[in-house]
């Protein structure tokens, strides 16, 4: 074992580029005598089968936040941060349900159409803004970050250089092809991120384990941190204002979960692709059943690596390598590339191919969606209303191109920061209550009203920001006072719609809003397929609580 790569771990990861990059621009190619028009670029030209749409879901979610980050988080918290994975398999049920039937019937190009034909313009420029800020200063800039992170740590290779390359990949094939090339790149990406992780996590555990196999370096993790493996924290724990205990299952989890698996571009563009409501509602139950084994790919490594580094025995046995790069409690985010050092070759590249495999797929969903919001919702909105198909497409070619160059200076900004992934939420918990109340009242009650509705989320970001800064020292007594984050996202959630209610009961006195969704029994069937899948996940996903709960 070496921590250098050899040449069949280069091997292996320029053969997985060719392939990504061979089949992103086979995919993008114009067809002969058919130039791309909006619906082709944006949405895949409604083509997209169910398979496709699972895989794409998982590769968009899955990226350097996860495996880094979260890998992080199981390093300094345990297998309490896999309540995000599980629990978004219950909220894909839910969205393939009571969400998608609604926007699909529309024939949306993006979240932000839906809020206009529902509320106004005005608002939905507002939430617009709110998420191509979000996108490029957030999400684009974190995963270019840890990516980069990873290539720093694993190779050597200065940060600067590793958010360019990264850039650079995913801008290859993304910008030129749009969706399809995201889409259908996302199924292979998938097969490297899932068997990639599940190799680097059979390996750390064998490792750990001197050479006994996967379920023996398993037990020895259980028996040696038990504690490491409670789903629910109690509040002596060092994590318990990142994962709140019973909170994580009643309160803000839901909150985040409902906005980004619902009413997150970058996420519910694939199921708009789709060929039908019923092909994107499989799409959906097939990502839920993936999303159940992610924690074995990014949280168990984590836990390993905290064994590991924490046992005098382990690390003699490992060598000098395992002194390059040592994660700590303050520095948890190098867990992972840590445990790659120890990878076999040729196995190495493997494993480090599904790692880029989940950073450039994430960053190629994030451009293509910032990219159909700015052309779609702010250029033919406000600044070429007469835009033909090619303008449109060339628009959302060059915005992709200005957020990826944004996020790449923002990127190395971001050093100081440690287990990314709940940097992450924490700051998209600052907006994303307000928009999950906003979207939801406006799905499912009939009197909300637009002005209500701006009144809502403008009001959302100082609720959140008075949970984030508001001194200590006032009525610590107080629910409302210096309480965990997602707790926080639930309180705003709650307040927000408050709010809304109240706004829209004194405008149209209890009326319905004009514009109101009408809801029928009959919009929310779903097939047998679906609802025994439904079923199967949430029985999993009481089995997993019951042997985990503490």
């Amino acid at each position: 074992m070496t921590s250098n790569f050899e040449f069949w771990d280069y091997f292996v990861f320029i053969a997985y580029a060719v392939l990504i990059l061979g089949v992103g621009l086979w995919v993008s190619r114009d067809k002969k005598g058919h130039q791309k028009n909006a619906e082709d670029y944006f949405l895949a030209s409604k083509s997209l089968p169910w398979w496709a749409i699972g895989a794409s879901l998982i590769a968009a979610n899955i990226s350097a936040e996860q495996f880094i980050g979260m890998s992080g988080s199981g390093f300094a918290s345990g297998l309490a941060i896999a309540s995000y994975e599980w629990m978004a398999a219950i909220t894909l049920i839910i969205v393939g349900k009571y969400f998608l039937p609604i926007f699909i019937e529309k024939g949306l190009y993006t979240i932000p159409e839906f809020v206009e034909k529902r509320f106004s313009t005005n608002l939905k420029t507002i939430l617009a803004v709110f998420w191509i800020a979000l996108y490029v200063f957030v999400n684009l800039t974190t995963v270019l970050y840890l990516g980069a992170l990873a290539l720093e740590t694993i190779m050597g290779i200065p940060m600067m250089y590793g958010i360019l390359g990264l850039a650079l990949f995913a801008a290859a094939y993304s910008l030129y092809g749009g969706l399809s090339a995201v889409a259908w790149t996302d199924v292979i990406q998938v097969i490297f991120l899932v068997f990639g992780g599940l190799i680097t996590t059979y390996l750390a555990l064998d490792t750990l384990s001197d050479g006994a196999g996967f379920m023996a370096g398993l037990n020895i993790v259980y028996e040696t941190v038990p504690e490491r493996f409670a789903m629910i924290l109690d509040k002596s724990n060092p994590e318990f204002n990142n994962l709140p205990g019973i909170g994580v299952l009643v309160g803000g989890m839901w909150v985040a979960n409902l906005y980004y698996w619902g009413f997150n571009q970058y996420i519910i563009q694939r199921t708009l692709a789709a060929k039908s409501l019923k092909e994107a509602q499989k799409g959906i139950l097939f990502a839920a059943f993936l999303k159940l084994i992610i924690p074995l790919i990014v949280v168990i490594p984590g836990i390993a690596a905290y064994v590991m580094i924490n046992d005098p025995e382990i690390m003699a046995r490992l060598g000098d390598v395992a002194l390059n790069n040592i994660p700590s409690l303050e520095q948890a985010d190098k867990a992972y590339p840590w445990l790659l050092q120890f990878l076999p070759v040729g196995l190495k590249g493997v494993a480090f191919a599904a790692l880029a495999a989940a950073i450039v797929s994430s960053l190629a969903s994030m451009l293509n969606s910032t990219s159909t919001i700015f052309t779609m919702d702010i250029y033919k909105q406000y600044i070429n209303k007469n835009a033909n198909d090619k303008a449109t497409v060339n628009m959302g070619r060059i915005s992709a191109s200005v957020a990826l160059l944004i996020a790449c200076i923002m990127a190395p900004l971001l050093g100081g920061i440690d287990q990314a992934f709940q940097f992450i939420q924490e700051y998209t918990g600052v907006v994303s209550p307000g928009i999950l109340a906003v979207f939801l009242l406006g799905l499912f009650w009939k009197k909300t009203t637009n002005k209500a509705a701006i009144v809502g989320a403008l009001v959302s970001i100082p609720i959140a920001m008075y949970f984030k800064v508001a001194p200590k020292g006032w009525s610590t007594s107080s629910w409302f006072v210096d309480v965990p984050f997602m707790d926080q996202m639930g309180y705003t959630a709650l307040l927000t719609m408050i709010v809304i209610a109240a706004v829209s009961y004194l405008q149209h006195k209890g009326a319905d809003d004009q514009k109101g969704i009408e809801i029928t029994k009959g919009l929310f069937k779903t097939s047998p397929l679906f609802n025994i899948g439904a079923f199967s996940v949430m029985l999993i996903l009481v089995a997993l609580y019951s042997v985990f709960w503490n």
